[in-house]
């Protein structure tokens, strides 16, 4: 299904910020690498939540959160179209981004994309680590390796998104409804782990 808006400032025009949708962002000026979601809050349940704790107080990151009551999917802009002004800015100004996004599949899996291969590796290795399973997703265009790709747009023109099955993040909280999310497992934070050991392992942390 196409999305509802082909790009932000459509979006903008029938979406009010503060009330249907938030933006939260932090820079960190001790790092260049910048953890983000354009479809976080109720877009795309659970991501908010694990970006934040990871990036902790070491690494800058970026959230488009959905916040409506119901039809948070209308402010889903793919990946290649999505064009906020204030994410180009901090994406543009990163040397290192990496992307979470949730996906629909029930199967507990981390699909790995990207087009920094490096870090892809370094990442899919600490995941397997902590038992995780990490691979390419089948359809290309769940591999994030398009150049217009939010993750593929900072100063290498190279970076990771990590696609989180429904399965998998469902694992990570009681449940992926509100009041659920503000309960995480013992995976959540393993998950957070591994992926901080990714980060530290290519000299992120």
């Amino acid at each position: 299904m196409p999305d509802k808006y082909p790009n932000y400032q459509e979006l903008a025009r029938s979406e009010q910020e503060g009330t249907d949708f938030v933006i939260r962002q932090a820079v960190r000026k001790t790092t260049s690498t910048l953890m983000l979601s354009p479809h976080a809050g109720r877009i795309e349940p659970g991501i908010s939540e694990i970006i934040l704790i990871v990036a902790d107080n070491d690494l800058s990151y970026y959230l488009f959160e959905g916040m409506k009551p119901q039809g948070n999917k209308d402010l889903h802009i793919t990946s290649p179209n999505f064009d906020e002004p204030r994410c180009l800015a901090l994406v543009g100004n990163s040397e290192m981004v990496i992307a979470l996004h949730g996906e629909h599949g029930e199967d507990k899996v981390v699909y790995v994309g990207g087009l920094d291969m490096r870090l892809r590796e370094h990442l899919k290795s600490a995941l397997t680590a902590y038992n995780f399973i990490a691979r390419e997703h089948a359809k290309p265009d769940l591999q994030g390796t398009s150049p217009r790709n939010i993750c593929n747009r900072g100063k290498t023109r190279a970076g990771v998104q990590l696609e989180l099955s429904n399965g998998l993040r469902r694992s990570f909280f009681e449940s992926l409804y509100a009041d659920g999310q503000k309960k995480p497992t013992a995976q959540f934070y393993t998950f957070v782990e591994a992926l901080r050991t990714g980060l530290g392992n290519v000299g992120t942390l």
